[in-house]
């Protein structure tokens, strides 16, 4: 007998079931995003300028360490999915075990390579020694999180390629109070700087894991979590690697690239690197909406090609397309009306808020390309095509910065010109992975036309 699911991708109506699937997972995003903009917040406005900016240059250095990891959990989620809609539970049962296993053994794994090579690091993208001992301190204690960041993070996969976004929801909201409400005793009353946002945000995070956990254990399907069947499963380790790591990488040489764009910050000074981290957090917004798109379309893509649903796939994908391009538009024109009183949230200096503020005037009007370009990715990932996205990125996003970068901002190393490398990046990866779609769709189309005549 067919197990039922929270959601069944396959069926119509598609855009109601994408708006159902999506929106959790927007908010889902806004409420992880929240654990980094409440330590940027609250060191900036009750620990100073050079708080702010020890804790703002982290983030492309913390994302290019994990993201290679999140990568796998992406892997893990379409491979649940692609069983799901085959309906075949041994392998859903193999593949979640697996991917908790992966979980826990990436988890440990970040977090000695972050606690001890932290410094090092930072030195390496040219971090100012003014900032140089409190953004150490604020890594090496953010680090040993991973473990819990990565088990809630895989755990999260596993539940949404079921069609259940709403629990993850629930968790972060839960925890999203903690970081929080830690952030805020432990800086103002306890005046623990950088170390108390970064214990602010582990607490949660942890906390987050033992729910999913939780949670995964309760299912009542094949996706339950069984402690003692806890294993790696050769054949879905390979599944799941197959997918996600390519997906991991991909994001990672965003990181690397930014990683260099932070180093070039970094060399403008502690105003120019606080100013930035404001801004970052705004358009990080606009990101984090428009990406529960693309993990969408992934899911939903996955689910078809499982049940051998070739003709859905196109209609996933315009109805994504669209979605993602009107919801970042709107977001994008809001932000660009308020980015003043919008970066004045994060620091009260006139020098932060100035070139917070630019940096948003000029990457706001092109950040749809960003959007359509992550839901394009998505796509395809959820087609099973995971190596060719991932030189798509690297040679549209990784290597136009680092061309950019070395080669354009030379010529005239200013902020503005700078921030150019952004919208140029986004637009050329759109273009080809869009282009690689269409090759991808055509030979998808011509498989189902197969099936129908056999």
């Amino acid at each position: 007998m067919q197990k039922r699911y929270e959601l069944d991708m396959t069926t119509g109506p598609f855009l109601k079931k994408i708006f159902i699937f999506a929106v959790p997972m927007v908010f889902t995003g806004l409420l992880q995003l929240l654990y980094n903009t409440a330590d940027v917040v609250v060191v900036g406005k009750f620990a100073g300028e050079t708080a702010l900016a020890a804790v703002g240059s982290t983030g492309s250095l913390i994302n290019l360490i994990l993201n290679v990891f999140i990568g796998l959990s992406m892997g893990s989620g379409v491979m649940v999915a692609r069983y799901i809609g085959a309906q075949d539970d041994e392998k859903i049962h193999q593949c979640t075990h697996t991917a908790m296993c992966i979980s826990l053994c990436a988890g440990f794994f970040v977090a000695a390579i972050g606690f001890f090579f932290s410094r090092e690091m930072l030195i390496l993208m040219n971090a100012p020694d003014d900032v140089l001992d409190k953004a150490t301190l604020y890594l090496q204690i953010y680090f040993l999180g991973a473990p819990g960041s990565l088990l809630y993070n895989f755990g999260a996969s596993v539940l949404r390629a079921t069609g259940d976004t709403k629990r993850p929801l629930v968790i972060l909201g839960l925890t999203g109070l903690v970081n929080v409400g830690l952030n805020l005793l432990l800086v103002i009353v306890f005046h623990m700087d950088v170390a108390g946002v970064a214990i602010a945000t582990i607490t949660a995070q942890y906390l987050s894991a033992i729910c999913i956990v939780w949670r995964l254990m309760r299912l009542d399907n094949a996706c339950k979590l069984q402690l003692k069947k806890m294993r790696f499963y050769k054949r879905a380790l390979f599944e799941i690697i197959r997918i996600g790591l390519p997906a991991g990488v991909q994001s990672a040489l965003f990181s690397i690239s930014n990683v260099i764009i932070q180093s070039t910050v970094n060399s403008f000074g502690t105003v120019a690197m606080a100013g930035i981290a404001a801004g970052s957090n705004v358009d990080g917004y606009i990101f984090t909406c428009t990406n529960a798109v693309a993990q969408t379309a992934m899911n939903f893509t996955s689910q078809n090609i499982g049940a051998k649903k070739y003709e859905n796939v196109p209609k996933v994908f315009r109805y994504c397309l669209s979605t993602a391009f009107i919801a970042a538009a709107i977001l994008s024109a809001i932000a660009f009306l308020f980015r003043v009183p919008i970066v004045g949230m994060f620091s009260d200096e006139a020098d932060v808020i100035a070139i917070g503020a630019d940096r948003l005037t000029l990457i706001l009007p092109f950040y749809f390309f960003c959007s359509l370009m992550d839901v394009t990715a998505g796509q395809v990932r959820g087609m099973g095509k995971s190596i060719e996205p991932m030189v798509i990125s690297l040679l549209g996003a990784c290597g136009s910065r680092l061309l950019w970068v070395f080669l354009i901002l030379p010529l005239n190393k200013t902020l503005t010109m700078l921030y150019w490398s952004y919208p140029v990046s986004w637009a050329l990866t759109f273009f080809a992975q869009t282009a690689f779609y269409l090759y991808a769709a055509h030979k998808l189309k011509k498989k189902h036309l197969q099936l129908q005549e056999a």
